[in-house]
């Protein structure tokens, strides 16, 4: 009896030792597994203080308390966005590089023969965050009320009336050729060294027309300095409601915003992509987030990554079709 005591103690040690070292196993496996386990990069190819910048910080304020870990925003400016995209690009697809992205990144590859870079291939789309409304604007001495009065002039006058843009091949030169090639329209393209200096002759009336973001649209058009004709978009916008859209001033299909959006390096794996999505929406989607996006101008979006992978497809193949037929090619 004693013997058979001493057996089954023996064993109970050995499945106790055995089940300990399983254990331990299994427990290291689920630290290597966790997801994030130090802090993430969130690179801004663009200067500090911008829209994007301070989209990108905070979704990072928010981002980092979900995951408990801090969200370090790495800023890398230059060459239209090109230096800090290429970061991106070259990091590990590992999580812990995350990049913002935008209609910049999809301009350049089309526009910008330095761009080394393949939209499809080289990141991972993981979430959208907010879009911008673009706004019509004319200076106040056009004799034109509405949008069909401003076309209906135009092509009364071709070749008279010039749209400013802050560069050959930004994105207010890119929203302007559309307009005239869906309107019919012959305008004058002035580019100017950024979109400020363009907006300042703007005001001064060295040129009647352009498309603006609703950040520095909404101000000038509710102090009367210059009109709102339509915003760009399907919808009217909440920070100029009494202005119409496109569809409704007559100018169907005529699209054009500011998007942003999260990315990653490629190859990111499978179940922190969906990680990440789902985090980042239910943050887009929380009050807090989206009072910040108001303060911008900015509306959320949001979607699975799959959805945004199509929409930065179907975004790059716009902009295609705009460069082709304008042949546009940046400085």
């Amino acid at each position: 009896m004693r013997k058979l005591m001493m057996r089954a103690a023996i064993v109970s040690v050995a499945i106790a030792a055995l089940f300990s070292a399983v254990t331990s196993v299994h427990g290291r496996e689920q630290a290597r597994d966790a997801y994030p386990d130090k802090p993430i990069r969130f690179v801004v190819p663009f200067v500090a203080g911008g829209s994007y910048d301070v989209v990108a910080r905070l979704l990072g304020m928010n981002l980092s308390e979900v995951l408990g870990q801090r969200i370090v925003v790495d800023n890398r400016p230059g060459a239209g966005g090109l230096i800090g995209t290429k970061i991106i690009k070259e990091a590990a697809g590992d999580g812990y590089t995350l990049g913002m992205f935008g209609n910049p990144q999809t301009i350049s590859v089309n526009v910008n023969p330095n761009t080394d870079y393949d939209i499809e291939k080289d990141f991972t789309p993981i979430a959208p965050l907010a879009v911008l409304t673009n706004v019509l604007v004319i200076h106040g001495s056009v004799p034109a009320h509405s949008l069909k009065e401003f076309i209906a002039l135009a092509k009364s006058k071709p070749g008279q009336f010039n749209y400013g843009s802050g560069g050959v091949g930004a994105t207010t030169h890119l929203a302007g050729e559309l307009f005239k090639s869906l309107a019919g329209v012959q305008l004058v393209h002035v580019p100017y060294k950024g979109s400020g200096v363009a907006v300042t002759e703007l005001l001064s009336g060295q040129v009647q027309f352009m498309v603006l973001n609703m950040v520095l649209a909404r101000p000038l058009v509710e102090s009367g300095r210059i009109r709102a004709l339509a915003v760009a978009s399907p919808r009217r916008s909440p920070f100029l409601p009494e202005v119409p859209s496109t569809n409704e001033a007559g100018l169907t299909g005529y699209e054009f915003s500011q998007w942003y959006g999260v990315v990653a390096p490629a190859k990111l794996p499978g179940k922190i992509v969906n990680q990440l999505n789902r985090e980042i929406t239910k943050i887009v989607q929380s009050s807090g987030f989206k009072k910040g996006l108001m303060r911008q101008g900015a509306e959320p979006m949001s979607s699975d990554a799959d959805t945004l992978a199509r929409f930065i497809k179907s975004d790059v193949a716009k902009y295609r079709k705009i460069v082709k037929e304008q042949h546009i090619l940046a400085n």
